[in-house]
């Protein structure tokens, strides 16, 4: 069929012998890409009267949207909490190291730290689009320090801040500025929290609830002034009681305004979780589960002493505790491997554990047009990946960034 050129000269991949996840199932069709966006064939095919200019055979791979990470401390040796002098070439090592574990796109996370470490960091990362150089960045998740003392858990007692008079300036003056932040965990308990909630909100920022003791009333309201997520689910917060669930019962609460869905994060990373209780909260919930990896500084490193923010950790096998103590902190296992847990412990489908990683976080940030799924005219990041879920490729905006060596097998 002869091409015709007229829409575009920029050359049309067609990526052959695949299954696609759309429309919440894998589909056995091709997947056709141009200029970083996913072309619909048959506008391709009538309209244009054109073909594909390169075929590439995917071997019978699953095709699925990039992973986006919105909960990542850290990795490789770096930390986002750390103010250093090279703090951007840190970021950017991360943004490419995570590529192989499939991720596509991602929010950095500051835990609490004092006012001076946000003034110093908040404005050395900017959002950015994703490509070789690494994955894209979304803006910041900013984990803390209006939190609770009593669900504190990793975060330094001494730099923990309540709402004063004037709160939503307090938040400001705190940290220095809001232009690449994108999430905001905060304790809903606290006192003039709803009206920091709704400012943040009207911002185009997302509220999530965390490290709190908060009663379910308490995390209604935060909802009803807009709050739309729960920072790692069970983690943090007040056991489930059946009396009064706390921020859990936000999974089942009828109180929760039309329209509005409320996700939750979970660390599907066989530690922080029980599967009993990753199995509880997907089936009462399943469409909110976003999977975080929570990762910090020794993701992908050998066990032994790192950093978490101002906090010195201790690795040990796949647990990661505050030194000397056996409190959590933040987890060393990556986006890929969460997937396959998350698998494995629900007995969820295929397309339900890539939806977690992908098509959630993506409605959870409002961004589902452009990512997280691989409907027409959105981006082309998207992974190739084995049937057990491994990672084969990575692609962003249609160009492979990362490919699995297979020379030695």
């Amino acid at each position: 069929m002869p091409s015709n050129k007229s829409v575009s000269d920029a050359p049309i991949f067609q990526f052959t012998n695949c299954r696609i996840l759309r429309n919440h199932e894998l589909q056995r069709e091709d997947l056709w890409v141009r200029e970083g966006k996913i072309l619909n064939p048959e506008k391709l095919f009538f309209d244009e009267k054109g073909s594909a200019d390169i075929q590439l055979d995917c071997k019978d791979s699953i095709i699925a949207p990039g992973f986006i990470d919105v909960q990542i401390n850290g990795g490789f040796g770096v930390d986002f909490s750390l103010a250093t002098d090279d703090f951007k070439s840190g970021i950017d090592l991360v943004s490419q190291k995570i590529l192989s574990h499939g991720v596509t796109s991602f929010c950095p996370t500051l835990v609490t730290s004092p006012p001076s470490v946000y003034h110093q960091i908040l404005p050395q990362i900017s959002v950015r689009n994703g490509g070789a150089h690494g994955a894209g960045i979304l803006g910041v998740h900013l984990e803390g320090p209006f939190i609770s003392k009593e669900k504190k858990g990793a975060h330094p007692e001494r730099c923990l801040r309540t709402f004063e008079a004037g709160a939503f300036e307090d938040l400001l003056a705190t940290y220095g500025s809001l232009d690449c932040v994108r999430i905001v965990t905060l304790a809903p308990e606290m006192q003039r929290s709803s009206e920091v909630i709704r400012e943040l909100t009207q911002r185009g920022i997302c509220v999530s609830l965390g490290h709190s003791v908060a009663n379910l009333s308490q995390a209604e309201e935060a909802v009803r002034q807009g709050a739309t997520f729960i920072t790692h689910l069970f983690n943090a917060m007040l056991p489930f009681h059946h009396r009064d669930p706390g921020i859990v019962g936000l999974l089942t609460s009828d109180k929760i305004p039309a329209g509005r869905r409320v996700f939750y994060g979970m660390i599907s990373d066989g530690i922080h979780t029980n599967p009993a209780a990753l199995r509880i909260a997907h089936r009462a919930h399943p469409k909110g589960l976003v999977l975080v990896t929570d990762a910090i500084a020794g993701m992908g490193l050998a066990p032994g002493r790192h950093t978490l923010g101002q906090q010195v950790v201790e690795i040990d096998g796949l647990n990661t505790y505050i030194a000397g103590t056996k409190t959590l902190s933040g987890s060393v296992a990556t986006m890929d491997t969460c997937v396959r847990h998350f698998l494995e412990a629900t007995g969820c489908s295929v397309e339900t554990a890539l939806e977690a990683a992908s098509l959630h976080p993506a409605q959870l940030l409002g961004i589902e047009h452009e990512k997280g799924t691989l409907n027409y005219d959105s981006d082309a990041d998207f992974l190739m990946l084995s049937d057990s879920l491994y990672v084969q490729a990575t692609y962003i905006a249609g160009e492979c960034v990362w490919r699995r060596d297979t020379s030695g097998m």
